[in-house]
């Protein structure tokens, strides 16, 4: 039986650089349960967007390649301050670009989609027992180029890492503790979703919440892949979050091309 567990970090969970510390403990206790761990980071908060306007400074409509260049390097300052972070407290981490993850992309620069998904490295990585992690959101076309996936990009790499490694869940951690009705952190009222399956998921973040990238949750449900959204925030540690699945317990052939 796979016993890996993919987690992923959001850019609010990596907002500050002291964050990373209190990451890497989370990673650590998860590891306690799990020992393959493969850990998925966006770009710290508010990044991705300074990395876009000076790019428009430079060139009011900036060519997509060098324009890939540029803003995949938000999701690698978190990669690497991450495993520094665990380094720190006597863990063996390695990090890993997407292309060096082996996430192949169709040729689009900055909404690419996946074509295939080939971890070599991360799976030698995790058999030497090492915590592996990856920098969301980007990957590598056919002909050897940086791409992006889009805004919202890194949960399709988590999922898709996921289904290529036979992980038993995807693991997303957020700034609210799980998937509720309405904002929680707006309304008061705001109702719970302890489980959802895929379609209801779907609906709900169709719908404006911007907890789950769509793309994710369709790759997700094409695979029969388990996500759970937690919460980051040490205060909601207890919360069962919100799990979402296939509620028949099918677990589908791995098919990772995205349409």
């Amino acid at each position: 039986m796979n016993n890996t567990l993919v987690l992923k970090f959001g850019g609010a969970s990596v907002a500050e650089p002291e964050q990373f510390s209190k990451i890497a403990e989370l990673v650590i206790s998860r590891r306690l349960e799990t020992e393959r761990i493969v850990v998925v980071v966006s770009a710290m908060g508010g990044t991705t967007d300074r990395l876009i306007e000076l790019a428009r400074q430079v060139h009011p409509t900036p060519p997509q390649r060098e324009y890939d260049m540029l803003i995949s390097v938000g999701e690698r300052i978190s990669m690497s301050l991450l495993a520094m972070a665990l380094c720190l407290k006597n863990q063996d981490a390695v990090s890993f670009t997407g292309s060096q993850s082996g996430i192949i992309t169709c040729d689009n620069h900055s909404g690419a989609k996946i074509i295939d998904v080939r971890p070599q490295r991360i799976e030698k990585s995790l058999d030497e027992g090492k915590i592996v992690i990856v920098a969301g959101f980007q990957g590598v076309s056919q002909n050897k180029e940086i791409t992006t996936l889009g805004r919202g990009g890194s949960d399709t790499s988590a999922v898709a890492l996921g289904i290529a490694l036979g992980a038993s869940k995807i693991e997303f951690f957020k700034d609210v503790p799980g998937i509720y009705d309405k904002d929680p952190k707006r309304d008061k009222g705001a109702e719970h979703y302890p489980y959802l399956d895929y379609k209801e998921a779907l609906k709900i973040v169709e719908g404006g919440a911007k907890v789950l990238h769509p793309r994710a949750i369709r790759l997700a449900e094409r695979n029969g892949l388990p996500l759970h959204v937690r919460s980051f925030i040490s205060s909601f540690n207890s919360h069962p979050g919100t799990l979402i699945y296939d509620r028949l317990m099918r677990r589908k052939t791995n098919f990772l091309y995205e349409v």
